[in-house]
């Protein structure tokens, strides 16, 4: 059985962000015995309730993506994964399997991607890019690591977070598109295939990434920008910084969230006034 890297933690919660775990290499089938069994672990690196997370990796880790089909060819015979997308746009297929209860940090994908459940259930909660303001983002992840039970005294705004609550059993595919934040729940011991694919041009996304997750070169570089910008204000006085930010906040506004932007000037909303990033109310119901 190949040996395969694995999140391991004493905790049902993991931290990226915080890294309340640790990588360590265990053979698969002894990683499947591990998560799937429903007794005290008799052997652990921490305690024998630790909990265990696989997100496969390319053959060589920096600079491979991850390929379902190339990594676990033997099974990747049993499952035909669905293809909505043309082959020269496929970026990887990755196999992740968890523990029953294991639940993964909040973040976003700059990829289209869909998740395909194998085998258990996963408990997945959704927000759309038009709540990234209430999500505490720190580059692709937040610190908020339960959105059903989130510290709102530490993030308050995340309240205001609208959410969106599915549950995935075997045979169903999510499609999660690209920028939607999301959080996954092990509900059982859970075995999943996700495709990710290019919806833009090649050349948008970072060379080397073979993780898929950094932001595309352009907005990589808005960001550093706006982070030199705001710098750049800390010379002036308080009431200074403050005016200036307000009125960069509202040339933002302006440029990408009225319903006068022009669609060549990358308008974020429809004629209606409504943020093309967020789905119709009319046509799906938020979780309470």
């Amino acid at each position: 059985s190949r040996p395969v890297k694995v999140h391991v933690c004493p905790s049902e919660k993991m931290d990226f962000l915080k890294k309340n775990f640790a990588y360590k290499n265990l053979a698969f089938d002894e990683l499947v015995r591990r998560t799937s069994s429903s007794e005290p672990l008799s052997e652990y690196f921490y305690s024998e309730d630790e909990k265990y997370y696989l997100r496969a990796l390319g053959d060589d880790a920096r600079k491979d993506c991850a390929d379902f089909n190339i990594q676990f060819p033997e099974i990747a015979k049993d499952l035909k994964l669905p293809r909505f997308f043309d082959e020269d746009r496929f970026f990887s297929s990755v196999l992740r399997l968890g523990s029953p209860g294991v639940q993964l940090w909040t973040h976003y994908d700059v990829m289209d991607n869909v998740l395909v459940q194998v085998r258990g259930r996963k408990r997945v909660v959704l927000f759309a890019p038009c709540a990234a303001l209430n999500l505490y983002l720190g580059s692709d992840k937040s610190p908020v690591l339960d959105p059903l039970n989130p510290d709102l005294e530490t993030y308050p705004d995340f309240a205001n977070a609208q959410r969106w609550l599915c549950t995935l059993e075997a045979g169903d595919v999510l499609f999660m598109p690209a920028l939607w934040s999301h959080n996954v729940l092990s509900l059982e011991f859970a075995v999943a295939v996700n495709v990710f694919w290019r919806h833009l041009h090649v050349d948008a996304y970072e060379k080397r990434d073979p993780y898929g997750n950094k932001d595309p070169v352009v907005a990589s570089r808005a960001l550093q920008s706006l982070d030199k910008s705001m710098q750049s204000l800390l010379v002036l006085p308080p009431e200074y910084q403050q005016f200036y930010a307000l009125r960069m906040m509202a040339r933002l506004r302006e440029k990408f969230c009225t319903s006068t932007a022009s669609a060549d000037g990358g308008g974020a909303r429809d004629s209606s006034g409504g943020c093309r990033a967020c789905p119709s109310l009319d046509d799906s119901k938020p979780a309470n």
